[in-house]
């Protein structure tokens, strides 16, 4: 069975540390068998969730995108970064649309109902980004998502990556890279 697994940032930046810890995992996943779809969720464009826009125009172009992306995929590979204690404005408004009824009336909620998700988070700071991740499954966890326990918070994330963008440390990228084996496993037992 072809697992696919949809790999998202929660950061805008273009030099993102958490993208480049959501690389290795994707990576890990890769090499493992799955097939991974890279998500910038800012190329989405999408508008801020607010129900009166929604009940005025409807779903935006990069809301239906998003919609069918993870309707396309059987498990989510997100890194999730910290802003002052929790994971991003950009990520929870991707959420936020995904779970939106359809245009044909069906729940959006149901596109991650029962899919498989792995967290990551990187992060200046002693603690990696741990408090994204913890508040990150929350939401997942309420909207039905089974998260699996295999997850990293990369600290001190600034000083981690060579200037390929690769972990100094072999050590952690074989753990990071293993979040993503997992996903893909867990995902393959699922499906």
């Amino acid at each position: 069975m072809n697992i696919r697994i949809l790999a998202i940032s929660g950061s805008s930046r273009r030099e993102s540390l958490n993208q480049k810890l959501l690389d290795v995992a994707a990576h890990g996943a890769r090499d493992a068998g799955a097939e991974v779809t890279p998500l910038r969720l800012a190329d989405l464009q999408l508008p801020l969730y607010d129900q009166d826009l929604e009940a005025e125009r409807g779903l935006s172009d990069g809301a239906k995108a998003l919609q069918a992306l993870v309707a396309e995929h059987d498990a989510l590979l997100i890194a999730t970064p910290e802003y002052n204690g929790g994971y991003t404005a950009l990520l929870k408004n991707a959420i936020d649309w995904v779970s939106r009824p359809r245009e044909d009336g069906s729940p959006g909620v149901a596109l991650l109902a029962g899919k498989v998700a792995a967290l990551l988070s990187a992060s200046p700071g002693q603690l990696g980004g741990l408090r994204s991740q913890t508040g990150m499954r929350t939401v997942l966890d309420k909207l039905g998502m089974l998260v699996i326990p295999q997850a990293f918070a990369l600290s001190f994330a600034h000083e981690a990556f060579d200037a390929e963008g690769q972990l100094k440390d072999k050590s952690a990228e074989r753990i990071v890279s293993g979040v993503g084996v997992a996903l893909y496993r867990t995902a393959s037992r699922l499906g």
